[in-house]
């Protein structure tokens, strides 16, 4: 049984960490549920094991956190549902390079509701979408741009962090951080694509892909 939040306001980013770190610890003990929570946070960066001082451009626009996630720096804020991923590999199998595969395929599907081809790229985390609409460099490859971050954590097995969606953030606040560490290319999202989509609509989406992808059994909503 994977039990769903979902969260309405915002939440504190040390809020979600001392959560997240409480509910892994429960499930390691076998004292609760696994656990999908959709939330949002206030404007923040956060630094992943791999970040580089360098690409943290505007170290003062946003407070900045050390995740202790995978990955370098990501922007997360209003706008862009981010979706902590607690599950136990223990009883799913422990390989991690599936479980991250679950997760980029988890996105496609759910971006595939919309109608939106996402893709995910050697060497390039994420997920990213073409943008032939966009124009090229000379001699360049076709414009792409990231639309999911993706970055976990394991402790004895069970999984926290996980990934985000942009759907309709401020997109130039990412003008403050190298996303990823990715220089070459941009970012964009659900509503820059010209899609009307709500954070709500990607929730319903989020929801019916990850029981094809997890073969997961969310219950109704908890809102909080």
């Amino acid at each position: 049984m994977v039990e769903w939040r979902i969260s309405d306001a915002p939440v504190p980013y040390e809020e979600a960490l001392s959560f997240m770190e409480r509910r892994v610890a429960q499930i390691s003990a076998g004292e609760a549920e696994e656990m999908v929570w959709l939330l949002e946070h206030p404007p923040l960066y956060t630094a992943g094991t791999s970040a580089r001082r360098e690409d943290l451009v505007d170290p003062d626009r946003f407070p900045v956190f050390e995740a202790g996630r995978g990955g370098q720096y990501t922007y997360h804020g209003p706008g862009q549902r981010v979706a902590y991923v607690m599950l136990d590999l223990n009883k799913r199998g422990r390989d991690v390079r599936c479980f991250v595969r679950q997760l980029e395929d988890w996105v496609i599907a759910a971006l595939a509701e919309f109608n939106v081809k996402g893709e995910i790229r050697e060497g390039r985390v994420g997920v990213w979408v073409a943008r032939p609409d966009k124009p090229k460099a000379a001699d360049g490859p076709l414009r792409e741009d990231k639309i999911a971050a993706i970055g976990v954590k394991l402790r004895k097995w069970v999984s926290f962090h996980g990934i985000s969606i942009n759907v309709e953030p401020d997109l130039s606040h990412f003008s403050g951080i190298v996303p990823c560490g990715i220089r070459e290319h941009g970012v964009t999202s659900l509503v820059d694509l010209g899609l009307p989509v709500s954070l709500p609509d990607l929730d319903v989406a989020l929801r019916a892909t990850f029981r094809r992808i997890f073969d997961g059994n969310p219950p109704p909503n908890t809102e909080s």
